[in-house]
């Protein structure tokens, strides 16, 4: 359900009303029915996910939480305990094979911290929900950013920029390369991978002129990598690595740090963005974008990157499939 006070009941409308023909996109979601009702939901509470393909193309299917409806723009503490549980029904329901995939709206981290929530985020979140299930490849979880033709992990997330730079490790950097790697083969259908990585600094460090990440760092992760079988590029400058000649050449991208990675994407396909975790034993995209309190309420939001989010929980899931079957 993402947070309630936020745009995500008006875009979960949005993208039903477009998708509600296309059974392959069939969805339930899971909240207190009213917060999708405040908005103008035609709803249909369900008591089991099985039940959403028949209801699917009248009324959004909804898994009923306690809980209650939210003053749009307006976020509380109050509706953390039912944002929490919505994600982890949804990651029990899947890890349960009642699902395909999960897809989750946005949260407002700072208004689960003061509810009490430890985790950074919804990936280091679904991360630790699901350690006791093995994935089909290296367990993550990676956040990859998908928009516009271009894919991106990122080596690290959400740090300070001095942090980032502090804590890039080629431990890391080998492991997101393996997830990614895993990624690409199981959830993308590429039978062979090829991953470019950025440099930390300009020019990839100008062999050590701007800085020594790439030769004490990235550089021997590439190696090990490349040891191991992966197509793998040392440090490329980023400056470079992100226009249309240059995205021929490889299926993803490891960036170093969070904005290295998502400005390309978002520069790309700013509407239609995805972001997915990777090395989990279930699937799961979510919008590439936030809560927008701003303009809750206002029928401004745009559904695309939630869409685009279902359409790839769905692309991913069936091959995901196909590859475990094999």
């Amino acid at each position: 359900m993402g947070d309630p006070a936020g745009i995500g009941p008006e875009i979960t409308i949005k993208a039903w009303n477009a998708l509600k023909h296309q059974l392959d996109y069939a969805f339930a979601v899971i909240a207190p029915p009213q917060v999708i009702e405040q908005v103008g939901g035609q709803v249909k509470t369900i008591s089991s996910v099985s039940e959403a393909p028949n209801i699917f193309g009248k009324a959004i299917p909804v898994l009923p939480l306690d809980g209650h409806a939210a003053v749009a723009g307006q976020p509380s503490p109050e509706h953390a305990a039912s944002v929490t549980e919505s994600i982890e029904r949804a990651v029990k329901i899947c890890l349960d094979g009642k699902a395909d995939g999960m897809i989750t709206n946005p949260i407002a981290k700072d208004v689960l911290y003061k509810a009490g929530f430890e985790f950074p985020g919804h990936t280091e979140y679904l991360g630790e929900l699901t350690q006791k299930a093995e994935p089909p490849y290296t367990r993550g979880p990676v956040m990859m950013l998908a928009g516009g033709g271009l894919r991106v992990g990122l080596a690290t997330v959400h740090l300070a920029l001095k942090d980032a730079a502090a804590q890039l490790s080629a431990d890391a950097i080998v492991n997101n390369a393996r997830v990614i790697h895993g990624a690409l083969k199981c959830d993308f259908g590429i039978t062979a991978p090829r991953i470019s990585l950025t440099g930390l600094n300009p020019h990839a460090g100008e062999s050590g002129a701007l800085g020594m990440e790439e030769q004490d760092i990235i550089n021997p992760a590439a190696h090990t990598l490349r040891e191991e079988g992966l197509n793998v590029t040392n440090a490329l400058p980023a400056d470079t690595l992100f226009h249309a000649e240059a995205r021929e050449n490889y299926d993803a991208v490891l960036a170093m740090y969070h904005d290295q990675g998502l400005i390309p994407v978002k520069t790309l396909d700013f509407h239609g963005g995805v972001n997915i975790t990777l090395g989990l034993p279930l699937v799961r995209t979510s919008p590439d974008h936030g809560t927008a309190f701003g303009i809750a309420g206002q029928n401004k939001a745009r559904p695309d990157s939630l869409i685009a989010a279902i359409k790839a929980a769905r692309s991913i899931a069936n091959n995901r499939a196909a590859y475990v079957s094999r």
